[in-house]
C-alpha cells in the first residue's frame, strides 16, 4: 500500500469527458485524456483493505489492490502483468464494464469508492504505448484442433487461451468481420473499433486463425463437418435472439429492433457508409428499452442529427442513491447517467407500449403509451393516461432471451435449458463430448467481465479435456453455476 491515508486525503475524480456540444459531431470515444499523475492520485485511494471485495464483485478475480499500487508507485510494466494476469482484454472491459468491482469496493462503504475501471483502462493503455504487450506464442503445439464459433468477448478469450496452451484453435465467425457484439454492436464513441483490432493482430501473431464470413450449419461447413475436424468445440454465439414487442403495428416500416440499427451507426462511425439505410436524420426517433443497448441508440441516434430521441421504461425511476434493499457490496440498481444521456436525457419512466401507430401507407407516425404501476406482481396501466407521441423510427431495446435456434445447435444436436440457454454441465461441457459452451450462450444475457471470465473457464476445461493427464494449468476463475452478487 503506497498511500495508507490516500482514501482520506484524496476525492473520487472520474476523467473528464469531451464538451458535448463538440462530441456529438464525431463519432470518437468521449473522454479526455487522462494526465498519469491524477491516475495515480486516484490509485492511491486503494486503502489495502485486507478482504478485497472488490474481488467478489469481478468474476474475473482481478488483482485489484495490486495494480493499484502497482501504478501508484509507477510501476508500470508490473501493473501490466498482473492485470493480464486475470483479463485477457482490460482495454475491453476498461471501456464497457460498469465496474461491479467499484460498487463492492471497501472505500465505498462510507464514501466514493475508487475509480478502478479507470486505473484498469490507463494501465493497459500505458503498456499499448510503451510496446509492453506482445504476443505469448506457445513453445510446443499439442497436435490438438479447437473450433470456437463466435468471436465475441468470451469466444476471444476462449481463443486465446487455448492457443496459449498449445492448441490449434480457428474462430468462426458469420459476420464479415471477427468480433461480434464488440465490432457490430458497441457504438464508435464508446469503443473505437482500434482498440480492438490491436489485440486481433496480437492473437493471430500467437497463432490462432480467424474465419469471418463463415455461418457453421449454414454452407458447407456443417455440424458434423465440423466435429469430424475438430477434437473439441467451444459455442459462443451469444444470447443474440432478441425480445420482441408483438403489439398492433408491429409490421410498420420503421420499427426495427437495436441490432438491426446499431451496425449501422458503428458503420458509418467508420465511414464505411455515408448514407445507411436506417438513418434518423431530421426524423422522431422513440427507443424501447433504458438499458445499455438503449442509451447506445440514443447516442447514436443523436450523431445522426435526429430531430428528437425520448427513450421509454416500463420501470420506475430508480433513486440516485443505494437503496437499502440492495447493501453493499451488491451491484444496485440507482439512477445512472451515461455519456449519451449527457448529451440528451429524455427518458420516460414507468410507461408501456401500447400501439405502433401508422399512416395509412405502411410507415410508422406514432406510438400510444400508458402509464403503468406494478401491483400484485405485474404492471398495470393507469386508467386516463393513454397518449400518444411521434416517432418515424422506433428501436427496440428490451434485452436478449437465449441463443438464436439455429440450424448448427440441431446438427449438433444440443440440448438447451428451461431458460432457453444451451443446457451445460459443471464443466462447461453440453450434452455432447467434447463440445463446450461459454458466455451468454450458456449464462444468458450478460456482462463483458462475465463473458471473459466464461471464456477463460470453458478453456480450462477443454484444455483438461484434450489433455492426456486430464489436467490444466489454465485458470478457471468460475464454475457455470456461479453468479453475480445480488440479494
Amino acid at each position: 500500500m503506497g498511500d495508507p491515508r490516500g482514501f482520506i486525503k484524496e476525492q473520487r475524480e472520474t476523467p473528464k469527458r469531451r464538451p458535448v456540444d463538440v462530441r456529438i459531431l464525431d463519432w470518437k470515444e468521449v473522454y479526455e485524456p487522462q494526465s498519469i499523475e491524477h491516475l495515480r492520485t486516484q490509485a492511491s485511494r486503494c486503502m489495502d483493505c485486507g478482504i478485497p471485495f472488490c474481488h467478489s464483485g469481478c468474476p474475473l478475480g482481478n488483482l485489484i489492490p495490486e495494480w493499484n499500487d502497482l501504478m501508484y508507485r509507477g510501476d508500470m510494466k508490473s501493473a501490466i502483468d498482473r492485470l493480464h494476469a486475470t483479463n485477457n482484454f482490460p482495454e475491453f472491459t476498461g471501456r464497457l464494464c460498469p465496474a461491479p468491482c467499484e460498487t463492492a469496493c471497501v472505500v465505498g462503504i462510507n464514501r466514493d469508492a475508487v475509480t478502478i475501471k479507470q486505473v484498469e483502462l490507463r494501465t493497459v493503455e500505458e503498456a499499448w504505448g510503451n510496446d509492453d504487450i506482445e504476443p505469448l506464442v506457445p513453445s510446443r503445439l499439442s497436435g490438438k484442433t479447437v473450433a470456437v464459433i463466435g468471436s465475441g468477448p468470451s469466444g476471444l478469450a476462449a481463443a486465446q487461451q487455448l492457443t496459449r496452451a498449445g492448441h490449434t484453435v480457428a474462430v468462426y465467425e458469420r459476420a464479415e468481420k471477427i468480433g461480434g457484439l464488440l465490432r457490430y454492436g458497441i457504438p464508435e464513441f464508446k469503443m473505437e473499433k482500434y482498440v480492438l483490432d490491436r489485440r486481433l493482430q496480437q492473437m493471430e501473431k500467437e497463432g490462432t486463425r480467424f474465419r469471418p464470413n463463415v455461418n457453421v450449419g449454414e454452407g458447407e461447413l456443417t455440424g458434423e463437418k465440423l466435429r469430424k475436424r475438430y477434437d473439441a468445440i467451444v459455442l459462443a454465439v451469444g444470447a443474440t435472439q432478441w425480445r420482441d414487442l408483438n403489439i398492433p403495428g408491429r409490421e410498420l416500416k420503421g420499427v426495427y429492433q437495436a441490432m438491426e440499427y446499431l451496425p449501422w451507426g458503428n458503420k458509418q462511425g467508420l465511414g464505411e457508409v455515408t448514407e445507411p439505410p436506417i438513418n434518423t436524420a431530421g426524423k422522431h426517433v422513440v427507443v424501447i428499452g433504458g438499458g445499455d443497448t438503449g442509451a447506445d441508440c440514443l447516442g447514436t441516434a443523436i450523431r445522426q442529427k435526429a430531430a428528437s430521441v425520448t427513450q421509454l421504461e416500463i420501470m420506475p425511476r430508480p433513486s440516485e442513491e443505494r437503496p437499502s434493499a440492495q447493501p453493499w457490496p451488491t451491484y444496485p440498481m440507482i439512477y445512472r447517467v451515461s455519456s449519451a444521456h449527457e448529451e440528451l436525457d429524455n427518458r420516460v419512466f414507468s410507461v408501456n407500449t401500447q400501439e405502433f401507430v401508422g399512416d395509412g401507407n405502411g410507415n410508422l407516425k406514432a406510438l400510444k403509451i400508458v402509464e403503468v404501476k406494478f401491483e400484485n406482481g405485474k404492471f398495470e396501466a393507469v386508467a386516463g393516461s393513454e397518449r400518444e407521441i411521434p416517432a418515424d423510427f422506433v428501436f427496440m431495446a428490451m434485452g436478449f432471451t437465449g441463443p438464436e435456434k439455429s440450424s448448427l445447435l440441431s446438427q449438433l444436436e444440443i440440448e438447451l435449458d428451461e431458460r432457453g440457454n444451451i443446457k451445460r454441465d459443471a464443466n462447461f461441457q453440453t450434452n455432447q463430448e467434447g463440445i463446450f459452451v461459454a458466455g451468454d450462450a450458456g449464462r444468458g444475457q450478460s456482462l463483458i467481465v462475465w463473458a471473459i471470465a466464461e471464456g477463460r473457464s470453458a478453456a480450462a476445461a477443454v484444455d483438461t479435456y484434450l489433455s492426456a493427464s486430464g489436467t490444466t494449468q489454465l485458470p478457471a476463475p468460475i464454475e457455470p453455476t456461479a453468479r453475480p452478487l445480488t440479494v
